[in-house]
């Protein structure tokens, strides 16, 4: 096996949605707690840069950081509650993008005009998830969160982190098992099983699963891809009695690209316990296990970051492989379907 689908033409349409994200669906974009009451923060998703500021009451919106009248950064501008006022000629935009002010001119023709871009958000399990649609799907798909998440028995901690890599360096990294046993071969709950595996795709309606034919339950043995609105991958990790009550350890995982050389990555790590249990394994991850996986996370971290900006391009594939090339055909095809559907307008 060698390559994966050929790149689109470079500059193309395609390539860039490719690079920076696909449209049309939920991602998550920042942690909720980093955005209190009455507090604002630039962010850059999907290669371009946005504000999200929260009311007083705590209701959260997000709009372009770009003021409508002469494209001053909206960041630089005052937090008026429910609105910004841009500080380069103090016109204040509210949260769904609508000019409601021009102090030097009022009643000028801009008062009541939508011009500044409003993302719909949603707010679920510590982060701030926005839909990003083009300009023939403004209005949001529905979003299902991971069944993981949603599950009411399972106690989660998410993880937030920036890498300086490619956003697909995340997700084919994950669909790519086979590094467990040798990246974080001694780590503290990859060091068991055979370094030799065989591997198979299942579809499912949602996505597909990458698993091992001859190991199951020993190390990270499977991981799911899904679909739901929003892209996550799953994936267990067999823990030994020592890390506490509950079942195997969960892992959740989105990546978001911010450009396409950087990726906010979020990670919730998830055990099903309920009552004392719940409580007892709350205290032994914070105290003992958090610092341990994040140790594991930098490994991949350190990995992605080290690598070529062109290493998905220049590559010799195996049978372990199988899993990247599924999910780089299906980015593939997905990218160049929006830049068609674009360009016929």
């Amino acid at each position: 096996m060698t390559a994966t689908t050929a790149p689109a033409t470079p500059g193309s349409k395609a390539e860039e949605l490719y690079a920076t994200g696909l449209r049309n669906q939920w991602y998550p974009v920042y942690p909720s707690h980093f955005v209190a009451p009455g507090e604002m923060k630039r962010v850059v998703r999907l290669g371009d840069p946005w504000l999200l500021f929260r009311r007083p009451s705590g209701e959260l919106h997000m709009i372009a950081d770009r003021c409508p009248h002469r494209s001053a950064p909206l960041s630089l501008g005052q937090h008026l509650g429910d609105r910004i006022a841009c500080q380069y000629h103090g016109v204040q935009v509210d949260g769904e993008g609508t000019v409601v002010k021009v102090p030097g001119l009022p009643g000028c023709n801009l008062e009541g005009k939508r011009l500044v871009t409003s993302l719909p958000l949603r707010e679920a399990h510590g982060v701030v998830f926005a839909y990003f649609g083009d300009e023939q799907h403004p209005e949001p798909t529905e979003l299902a969160l991971p069944d993981r998440l949603e599950d009411e028995d399972t106690a989660s901690f998410l993880n937030y982190a920036e890498w300086g890599a490619p956003w697909r360096f995340y997700i084919d990294n994950v669909l790519d098992p086979m590094h467990g046993a040798f990246l974080h071969g001694h780590s503290h709950s990859m060091a068991g099983g055979a370094k030799s595996a065989r591997f198979r795709i299942r579809e499912t309606g949602r996505g597909f699963f990458f698993e091992k034919t001859d190991q199951v339950g020993v190390n990270f043995d499977w991981v799911e891809f899904a679909r739901t609105g929003v892209d996550w991958v799953d994936l267990e990790i067999p823990y030994q009695t020592f890390a506490g009550p509950g079942g195997s350890f969960g892992i959740v995982g989105m990546a978001t690209p911010i450009t396409a050389t950087e990726s906010a990555i979020f990670h919730w790590r998830c055990r099903q316990v309920r009552g004392w249990e719940r409580d007892s394994w709350r205290f032994l991850y914070r105290t003992t296990l958090e610092e341990r996986h994040h140790e594991v996370l930098e490994q991949d971290r350190v990995m992605l970051e080290g690598m070529p900006a062109d290493a998905d391009q220049r590559e010799n594939l195996y049978q372990h492989d199988l899993g990247v090339v599924r999910i780089r055909r299906l980015y593939r095809a997905e990218a160049a379907r929006q830049a068609a559907e674009l360009e016929q307008g």
